[in-house]
């Protein structure tokens, strides 16, 4: 893996992993699932993933969903949830009771995401 912070992004919307993947892997090791259950084998797989980053709305498994079944395996990890909607009463639940750190916005904004994750992590 490259330096930097090793990050997965779930989203089921092609477009919106490679933008992701473009805009980050200079500095970090981007890794990507279409699908929470993809999420889950990506994770299995790479368990040296400092961060996950999902969206939530997507079919099968939304983004809680998916990362309620990833602190099952994984609950140090930092997760977030992305979003192109305001915050909803199960995000906001899911930020109070721990589940994920914080939540972004669609179109997602590079700099606010890099430096909530550099100060997260420390690094």
């Amino acid at each position: 893996m490259t330096p930097g912070i090793a990050i997965l992004y779930v989203d089921d919307e092609p477009i919106n992993l490679m933008l992701f993947e473009q805009l980050f892997r200079r500095k970090h090791t981007v890794l990507t699932a279409n699908s929470g259950f993809g999420g889950l084998e990506v994770l299995k797989e790479n368990p040296e993933v400092d961060v996950i980053i999902s969206d939530m709305k997507m079919p099968g498994m939304n983004g809680i969903e998916f990362i309620r079944q990833a602190k099952i395996f994984f609950p140090l990890k930092l997760f977030y949830i992305l979003t192109g909607y305001e915050i909803t009463p199960e995000i906001q639940q899911a930020i109070e009771s721990g589940l994920i750190s914080k939540y972004f916005q669609k179109p997602f904004n590079m700099s606010e995401i890099e430096c909530t994750l550099i100060k997260e992590l420390g690094r």
